[in-house]
């Protein structure tokens, strides 16, 4: 059977890959996965001596690096911005996206007035969302951290905690405190630099 043929089924692999790729809800993975796509694509066009496969697949993975680049070298504007916890645009954000959050975070009730919340943004664009409560002296208590499935590869997280802590520390806190409640969100807090200190984890904002 012609399709059994090693070139057809590289082709075949190629095909599989670019269609995975588009099922794909985060930019890195789509990206990654794209690329490797149109590398396979390349290699069947030189098997099969088709210049303009060629051409095509290689300018493809060309713009998958520089995207990619820019997406994990730091090119990518991230951003805080302060809002009111019971802001409309805040409480619609939130309602269109609790499906996701309670997925990791199933305890979260919604904004209290007073809360601190800040919108976090990749290229201006509202990507995720922090809210906690003060907690003792200079302690935030979180409440919410939420990114968006799209843009949890770009390292918002360790951002606002990092780098971007200027937000916080702005409003007086020099340390962030919260307790997770599945897994998956003890292990992200882990990867961004929380560390254990009894039910609760811990991360001073340097």
């Amino acid at each position: 059977m012609s399709w059994l043929n090693p070139v057809e089924l590289i082709g075949y692999a190629a095909s599989a890959l670019v269609v995975t790729s588009l099922a794909m809800t985060s930019v890195v993975r789509l990206r990654v996965i794209s690329l490797i796509g149109s590398v396979t694509f390349v290699v069947y066009g030189v098997l099969l001596g088709s210049v303009p496969i060629i051409i095509t697949n290689a300018a493809v993975a060309a713009l998958n690096i520089w995207f990619l680049r820019k997406e994990l070298g730091g090119g990518r504007a991230l951003g805080a911005v302060p809002i009111a916890a019971d802001s409309p645009f805040l409480t619609d954000f939130l309602e269109s996206h609790l499906a996701d959050i309670r997925r990791s975070q199933p305890r979260f009730a919604g904004a209290a007035v007073g809360d601190v919340a800040l919108v976090l943004t990749r290229d201006g664009m509202p990507a995720g969302a922090l809210i906690g409560r003060p907690s003792g002296p200079a302690t935030l208590e979180v409440t919410l951290d939420y990114v968006m499935a799209a843009y949890r590869d770009s390292k918002i997280g360790a951002w606002i905690f990092g780098e971007g802590s200027k937000a916080l520390r702005d409003n007086g806190f020099k340390r962030v405190v919260t307790t997770p409640t599945t897994d998956v969100h003890r292990s992200y807090l882990q990867g961004v630099g929380f560390r254990d200190d009894g039910a609760q984890m811990v991360r001073e904002l340097g």
